[in-house]
């Protein structure tokens, strides 16, 4: 532990500083103008919820919404929590809209609306630093059992990415005048990680070649040339490479593409006879870690997890999941905390003033006057995809795609 103390944890709290102190700016005109287009669209779906409903009542109250859902419209899937009410957490939501349940859809759209409004349409302006202007996040180095960092007061790790309005809200993230918006990306860290714990030679040598990975996971387990593949296919094989790292079950993928359980399972099961590798590696995982109570990275952090032996089979299943994906995560949370360790230094030797002011779990976000952007670039990738080495030197190359722009959503 001593080794991972020296190298991973001791140097990066003096980086973090540095970070939090310079702060990002941000365009509070955007974030205002955000917020009266998500409180018009919130209005809307209220409107079309009460419709469905057949009669108005308060969204915000799980107990309005359960006695709707279960009491008046009676959907199947009603449980009751401890408080006697029905349960309406997202997960009860979202299995009812994998039905075709069209209420609880709209639900779900209107609480994410809700939840972009109040927590960062609303609530950014409120952080901007009287003397710098500036929005300064805090970041927390041991809030998680893998190593990933997080950050609050503000949470600048949880905005939506693949959502229009939470594209609307990095937008919001600017460039001062003079400069530019770096955002540098480990492109599919974790499948790479994957692919070096687990030793599975065809997905390090798709990832040397620079292969689409997902097609080639398509055509491995689907039989179909990579060439003209159909987007649909691939996207199967994507939600199976992704999930397979999180521990997905055949209903949880069912759910994801919208098929039937039994396909599910028998794309896993396919998945698993194509990469055998992976089943081992994550059977051999859940070994160690019922043996030790802890797994570990690559660079021995150990991750604790003595709930795998509850004798709840739903808490057991949810540890043995977390123990598979901790390793992997864990891993590419170090490896992106020995680039932040080392790349203010990288930068001052190269005689550039680029500022790293944000990370976000695989990506780094920098500020760069514009006349330096082509001499930066080179060093922040650099560093990145060497930053393994050669302590633990993997067998998969690590990708590093960065791209300046004027805000932090046009450079992702």
């Amino acid at each position: 532990m001593t080794s991972v103390y020296e190298t991973l944890e001791r140097p990066l709290p003096a980086v973090l500083s540095a970070m939090e102190q310079r702060g990002v700016s941000i365009e509070r005109s955007m974030l205002s103008r955000l917020s009266g287009e998500l409180a018009q669209r919130m209005g809307a779906l209220e409107s079309e919820i009460h419709e469905l409903a057949g009669e108005p009542f308060n969204l915000g109250s799980p107990k309005q919404l359960g006695d709707i859902l279960f009491g008046k419209m009676q959907l199947p899937g009603a449980k009751k929590t401890k408080t006697g009410a029905w349960g309406t957490a997202a997960g009860v939501l979202e299995d009812l809209a994998a039905q075709g349940h069209e209420l609880p859809a709209r639900i779900l759209d209107w609480r994410q609306l809700s939840k972009l409004k109040s927590t960062y349409a609303d609530a950014l302006p409120t952080y901007l630093h009287k003397e710098t202007g500036r929005v300064h996040t805090t970041y927390q180095l041991a809030a998680t059992t893998t190593g990933r960092l997080s950050s609050t007061e503000p949470n600048l790790q949880n905005i939506p990415v693949r959502t229009e309005e939470g594209r609307k809200i990095r937008a919001a993230f600017v460039a001062p005048q003079g400069k530019k918006i770096v955002s540098a990306d480990y492109s599919q860290i974790e499948l790479r990680i994957l692919a070096h714990m687990a030793d599975i030679p065809q997905l390090a040598q798709a990832f040397e070649d620079g292969m689409d990975i997902h097609a080639m996971t398509a055509s491995e387990m689907f039989g179909v040339p990579v060439e003209g593949m159909d987007p649909q296919t691939r996207r199967r094989a994507k939600a199976i490479n992704f999930g397979i790292i999180y521990g997905i079950s055949a209903f949880g993928l069912a759910n994801q593409l919208g098929i039937g359980r039994e396909e599910a399972g028998q794309y896993i099961k396919t998945y698993f006879e194509r990469f055998p590798g992976i089943r081992d590696y994550m059977e051999e995982t859940k070994e160690a870690c019922r043996r030790d109570g802890y797994v570990t990275t690559i660079f021995g952090r150990k991750c604790h997890y003595p709930s795998i032996k509850a004798s709840n089979p739903a808490e057991r299943a949810f540890n043995e999941r977390a123990a598979i994906n901790a390793p992997i995560q864990g891993s590419a949370a170090d490896v992106i905390r020995r680039a932040m360790i080392r790349m203010d230094g990288a930068l001052e030797a190269a005689g550039l003033s680029a500022r790293m002011l944000l990370q976000v779990h695989d990506e780094l976000i920098f500020e760069v006057e514009d006349g330096e952007v082509e001499k930066t670039l080179p060093v922040i990738t650099k560093v990145m995809a060497e930053a393994p080495m050669p302590a633990k030197a993997l067998r998969v190359p690590l990708l590093v795609e960065a791209k300046a722009e004027a805000s932090w959503e046009e450079a992702h």
